[in-house]
Formats: structure tokens, C-alpha cells, sequence
């Protein structure tokens, strides 16, 4: 059966879609989206991500397509016509087109921002074979804008940082910059030492993370110390344990770094209790 998508309004099968060549998301990026996780059918921490989607748009001086409320109703809408059980909501808005190409931005009053979004099946997303394992990961250049706070559709470099891991034989890259790391090219990046929790200060450098929130929350009620400050690879190829937190791999161990092991090379305590915690807690609390 045909996957269902959302264009502007319409529910339609996915070979059916299409968007304008002159929408500000293809010819400019000039777009922000979200992600939302979906377990047992219901939406992980979809007031949070709804929340970072209007600071975006606010951000970039762009009007909303519809309402929150209605948003949600049209993820629910497309987990049920696709049958989702476990998998993702990816959600897009961008400035629309007026029908040409320009650097000014369109009136707002007279062109609409364009709306999609799609659903992704991903059985077994909670119980990932790669969470029992462990990623490994490389470190590169963090040479991206600096508003990566904004969750826009600009990915290129993420992407590229990806491929430079895949081609290392790795499983994703850290980002340096200034001789700290930024984050990892799609999820925000901790180390452990001891007891303690580390992750870099939020910022513009870095996105402000739905599920690094909710993480971190978690760890404080479960009595982990935690602190926010730069760290250097150096510093965590010495940590006892790091990981990553993103929506679609929740709290995701990191075994080696750069080459360099961690621990006995397995995923750590700490990060594997904090997955377990923020799947029972987000399954809980899930619309």
C-alpha cells in the first residue's frame, strides 16, 4: 500500500505529492522541521518538539501554517493511515513560493508557507541492535552557520560530516570547534566521568535538543549529577563513557571515539540506564 503524506492541507499517496520548483525550501533552505518519534503508536515528546518549532519560526520571521493543536491532529492523523506503529513523524515548513526566485523574502500576507509531512516505518526503533552495540564515532570540523539553534532544513554539512564517518568506517562524527565539541552531526554529544554527566552549555552553537532536555531532566530526578560546560575529544577519549540523544535513536551509547576505545569498548552504565529510563518515561507520557 501507497504511504500517505501531507501536502498543504491534503492527505494523498506519496507518488501523488508535489511542492513548487520555486518553494524557498528547495531553492533557498529557507525552511525549518521537526522530527517526532511515534511508540506503540502514540508521539514522544510532541509538546516539546511543537514548542522548538515555534521558536524556529519565530526565529526566522516566519508564519506558522497552522496551529499546534491542529498539527497534532494531523500527525495522529497520518500514524493511523499508515499503520505506524513504531517509527517517525517528519514534519517540514518552509516560506512557500510566490512563484519566482528572489533573496527577498515573500509577502507573508499574500504567500502561504508550504506544510509536509511524512511518516517513516521503523519496527524494532526502541529496541535497536545498534543501542546494544555502541556507535563509534569520528571527530571533524564543526564549519556550519552560526545559528544552529534554529532547526532549519540546512544539512548539507551534517551529511557531509555522515559520510566522512560512513567512509572511516564509523557510525556518525562529533563537530569541533575552537578545540571543543559543538555537538554530533544530528544529536547532542555527552561524556561521563564518574557519576557525572557533561554536555556542552546550550547556545546558538548548539540545537537545543527535545530529547537532551527531557534526558537531562531524567537524570536529575534519578539523582546524576550533571554538567554543562565545553569538552575537548582528548577530554572524551579519557571519559569513562559518552553518548548521543536525538529523537529517532533516543539515548544512543558511544563506544570509541576517533579511534580510541572507551572503557572495555561496550556501552556504558550510565547511558544505558538513562535510555531505559527516558523509553519507560516517554511511553508513559506519549499522545
Amino acid at each position: 500500500m501507497s504511504r500517505i503524506v501531507y501536502v498543504n492541507g491534503d492527505y494523498i499517496p506519496e507518488e501523488q505529492a508535489t511542492v513548487s520548483i520555486f518553494d524557498r525550501g528547495f531553492l533557498m533552505a529557507d525552511g525549518v522541521y521537526e522530527v517526532t518519534s511515534v511508540l506503540g503508536g502514540k508521539l514522544i515528546d510532541f509538546a516539546g518538539h511543537a514548542k522548538r518549532l515555534e521558536r524556529s519560526l519565530t526565529e526566522l520571521d516566519m508564519p506558522a501554517p497552522c496551529t499546534m493543536d491542529e498539527l497534532l491532529e494531523i500527525h495522529r492523523q497520518l500514524v493511523e493511515k499508515n499503520g505506524i506503529d513504531e517509527g517517525l513523524v517528519y514534519l517540514q515548513v518552509t516560506r512557500g513560493s510566490d512563484g519566482d526566485r528572489d533573496f527577498v523574502f515573500p509577502d507573508p500576507e499574500t504567500t502561504k508557507p508550504t506544510l509536509v509531512l511524512f511518516t517513516q516505518n521503523k519496527p524494532g526503533l526502541a529496541d535497536s541492535p545498534a543501542a546494544r552495540k555502541g556507535a563509534k564515532v569520528i571527530s571533524v570540523p564543526d564549519i556550519r552557520w552560526h545559528r544552529r539553534d534554529i532547526k532549519t532544513v540546512q544539512l548539507l554539512y551534517p551529511s557531509m560530516a555522515k559520510m566522512m564517518a560512513k567512509k572511516a568506517g564509523c557510525d556518525d562524527a562529533w563537530l569541533v570547534e575552537d578545540g571543543f565539541v559543538t555537538e554530533g552531526s544530528s544529536n547532542n554529544a555527552y561524556i561521563v566521568k564518574g557519576n557525572k554527566i557533561i554536555t556542552r552549555e546550550l547556545s546558538n552553537d548548539i540545537l537545543h535538543g527535545i530529547t537532551r532536555a527531557a534526558v537531562l531532566t531524567l537524570a536529575a530526578e534519578a539523582q546524576m549529577e550533571v554538567e554543562e560546560r565545553n569538552f575537548t575529544i582528548e577530554e572524551a577519549q579519557q571519559a569513562d563513557e559518552a553518548f548521543t540523544t536525538s529523537a529517532s535513536a533516543f539515548v544512543m551509547p558511544v563506544v570509541e571515539i576517533d579511534g580510541t576505545k572507551l572503557g572495555d569498548g561496550t556501552p556504558g552504565r550510565i547511558a544505558l540506564r538513562l535510555r531505559e529510563i527516558y523509553l519507560d518515561e516517554m511511553r508513559k507520557a506519549a499522545v
